[in-house]
């Protein structure tokens, strides 16, 4: 399965929010056959950035929309290097 990370430009970050956020996305993923693995985020630019297994990236797309509204901005496919 394809392997994404997405990108959220976000105007502040809350740490137990992202947590919270993260927890609803395991919650619905199963559904449309994703599987978020792990997610990121920076203060300075505020950025998330999320991890996912996914068969493309509306599925991914999906798990946000649903779980918490908070879709992201950009997503590219990647391979993990070495």
């Amino acid at each position: 399965m394809p392997l994404y990370m997405d990108v959220h430009r976000m105007d502040a970050i809350d740490p137990d929010a992202l947590a919270g956020a993260h927890e609803r996305d395991l919650e619905v993923q199963e559904r449309f056959g994703v599987d978020y693995r792990s997610y990121w985020y920076s203060h300075q630019p505020a950025r998330v950035f999320c991890l996912v297994d996914a068969p493309d990236p509306e599925s991914a797309t999906a798990v946000h929309r649903e779980a918490h509204g908070l879709v992201a901005d950009e997503i590219y496919e990647v391979r993990q290097g070495g």
